[in-house]
């Protein structure tokens, strides 16, 4: 890091070994698996920063937006509407929960066959390990699955502010109901915590800049449908991971940066891997900041991952909110009709995810799929076994894969994902 954030981290009430330890354990990581790539996008060297700072620069940025009198808003799920956030001239920041940290003190509050993800959001915050989690005003919670649901109320004697949202399990009329009664809570306690009144031009806004980052979004993974790919699965999925954390008008920019040298990448049939590469398409789980084994392991492999089908990819920021309603009410029934599109797996029945999948492997070329589950994480590893069916009787290869954030798998996946490989 550039600076010496340690007073900051020391305010902030951080285990300061411990996280001296992840960062240094971090930083070793990124250096191994991104700056050795060869051939990056020179507009990469951006999101490098934010990855150097995420603990440094970009906590300094939300503690001194706070001392402006400007409110933080931590959440983990993407069904947390940032629009309402923006309207309110808050700050939406995505949490830590991509590592297995304080697992002895966890095992003590959460069954050890729980989802690795719903165990590293609750150690991040038992660890001291996450300084986005002590930065902000309020936590947002989601109940989608189960385990997250009771992991909400351990949580909630840890902190001072948790808000949590209650998800429709259906994509019925009462579901709709519901989640348009949920995000009107939201915006009530969005205003509370605040002290803004949320107007209609001022939710028009929110919405737009939301908007933005996702058509520079899109505009990436269009990019990413020729052949030779001009970037590879690394690299766009930590782009897909700082969209969570970066200031969302500087990141829109940024990867519009990284796009325009896509596009002359394209046009002078310029990739980050030969032609011919074996494309892979990732379906599945998300993969939050450092969850990076996978595609470290199938593009070591000399593959190349073309798309995500996932929370922390397409399927998290697909849709766009429509920014006509005039009023507060009719914005609010519009944001219900973009995340209501979200087809994560504990909806039942889940035809769209499948439909979404066969699309997105057809638009990136795919010659295979690989379904990534995290251990224990039941909606996901049980829509695998139809979803991984189904692809296969279309012709479309597809291999399932449940792990977890250690490293102690990682030769027996390396042996997998070759044979899945040679295979294609």
């Amino acid at each position: 890091m550039s600076q010496d954030y340690r007073s900051m981290w020391a305010e902030l009430g951080l285990d300061l070994a411990a996280h001296d330890q992840l960062l240094a354990v971090l930083g070793q990581a990124y250096a191994d698996i991104y700056q050795a790539q060869a051939d990056r996008p020179e507009a990469m060297s951006y999101f490098d920063f934010v990855m150097s700072e995420v603990h440094g620069l970009r906590i300094r940025e939300l503690l001194d937006a706070r001392k402006a009198g400007r409110k933080v808003v931590g959440a983990w799920c993407v069904f947390v509407p940032e629009e309402i956030v923006l309207a309110a001239d808050g700050i939406c920041v995505g949490l830590c929960a991509g590592a297995d940290v304080a697992m002895d003190e966890v095992e003590k509050l959460l069954p050890r066959n729980t989802c690795a993800l719903i165990k590293s959001s609750l150690g991040f915050k038992l660890g001291k390990l996450c300084p986005y989690l002590e930065s902000v005003d309020m936590v947002v919670g989601e109940n989608t699955c189960d385990g997250k649901k009771k992991m909400y109320e351990t949580f909630a004697e840890l902190t001072e502010n948790l808000h949590v949202m209650d998800v429709p399990q259906m994509k019925s009329a009462d579901g709709r109901r519901l989640m348009l009664n949920e995000y009107r809570r939201f915006l009530t306690a969005v205003e509370e915590l605040t002290g803004v009144e949320i107007t209609a031009e001022r939710l028009r806004q929110g919405i737009r800049t939301a908007n933005a980052k996702r058509r520079a979004m899109h505009r990436l993974y269009s990019l990413r449908a020729a052949d030779p790919a001009p970037i590879s699965g690394l690299d766009a999925l930590l782009i897909n991971q700082i969209s969570f954390y970066d200031d969302p008008e500087r990141f829109t920019a940024s990867v519009d940066a990284v796009c325009d040298e896509l596009k002359a990448r394209n046009e002078a049939g310029r990739g980050a891997v030969p032609a011919g590469a074996k494309r892979i398409l990732v379906s599945g789980c998300p993969m939050a900041v450092p969850n990076w084994k996978l595609p470290w392991i199938v593009e070591g492999a000399g593959a190349v991952i073309v798309g995500e089908e996932s929370c922390v990819g397409e399927r998290g920021l697909r849709n766009l909110v429509a920014e006509d309603g005039g009023t507060v009410d009719q914005l609010l029934e519009a944001l219900v009709d973009r995340y209501f599109q979200v087809d994560c797996a504990i909806f039942t029945p889940n035809p769209d995810r499948l439909a979404h999948i066969r699309q997105m492997a057809a638009d990136y070329r795919a010659d295979g799929v690989i379904h990534y589950g995290l251990n224990f994480c039941q909606p996901y590893q049980m829509e695998a076994i139809p979803v991984a069916a189904a692809l296969e009787q279309d012709g479309l290869p597809t291999l399932r894969v449940d792990t977890d954030y250690s490293q102690e798998d990682v030769e027996q996946l390396k042996t997998r994902v070759e044979a899945f490989l040679e295979i294609l």
